[in-house]
């Protein structure tokens, strides 16, 4: 197993975003999305697990391992102020940070402790790219965790989904009933960067085992196509 400077992988996420593009750029923010925490053997005792299926929401604080190594800048522009302002990197949750760590809320719906040494969480709302390492993992606490008084800076108000989705006969043919419902409430919150507005340009993104192409004009998010990958 390998390790990270300083920690140890203990678990890893199966998610249906087998590339960055398209993941939430938060997590609850679509609560159909359903993702797998799979532990490493070292850290699968059951014991480790004692106590935890009496919480419904738990932490995962995860390493971003697709931007090992990146070159941060101490300010980025937030999406939610459409791409242009810049703040600075401390104010933002931008994957590009001096220490690449994310932390993520999810609904806990399952502990499986069938597989010996190997237990499997399932959540719901992650936004994790599929085989992200997975550092710890902590129980939400209602009472600590939640301050509804609290103020959001430039991000006060939750954002409201600006897309219309729509499929074509073909693409919708090809999705599975729940995989369809769950791309859709992804695309709807725009997964494009906020200073893209090519009418004419096809997004491709890869999700639960599909590349899915997409144009975006006016309000209207039309997925065109959905192909099944090969291995």
């Amino acid at each position: 197993m390998c390790d990270l400077p300083g920690f140890r992988i203990i678990a890893r996420i199966r998610s249906d975003f087998g590339e960055k593009f398209g993941i939430p750029r938060q997590s609850g923010m679509v609560p159909r999305l359903t993702s797998e925490v799979v532990f490493e053997p070292e850290f699968g005792s059951c014991n480790a697990l004692r106590g935890l299926d009496g919480f419904s929401h738990i932490w995962l604080l995860w390493y971003f391992s697709e931007n090992a190594g990146a070159k941060w800048s101490p300010t980025v522009r937030p999406p939610r102020l459409g791409g242009n302002a810049r703040m600075g990197v401390f104010a933002t949750r931008s994957p590009f940070r001096p220490n690449p760590i994310g932390l993520s809320c999810v609904r806990l719906d399952r502990v499986d402790t069938s597989v010996p040494n190997r237990p499997v969480l399932t959540v719901s709302g992650a936004d994790l790219m599929d085989g992200t390492p997975i550092l710890d993992i902590k129980p939400y606490l209602p009472f600590t965790d939640s301050r509804p008084d609290a103020s959001c800076g430039f991000a006060q108000e939750p954002p409201v989904p600006s897309l219309e989705v729509t499929f074509s006969r073909e693409a919708a043919s090809a999705l599975p009933g729940e995989t369809l419902d769950a791309l859709a409430d992804v695309l709807c919150e725009d997964p494009r960067p906020a200073y893209h507005c090519d009418p004419d340009r096809v997004y491709k993104m890869n999700f639960a085992g599909f590349d899915v192409g997409f144009k975006v004009s006016g309000h209207i998010l039309h997925v065109i196509s959905a192909i099944r990958k090969t291995s």
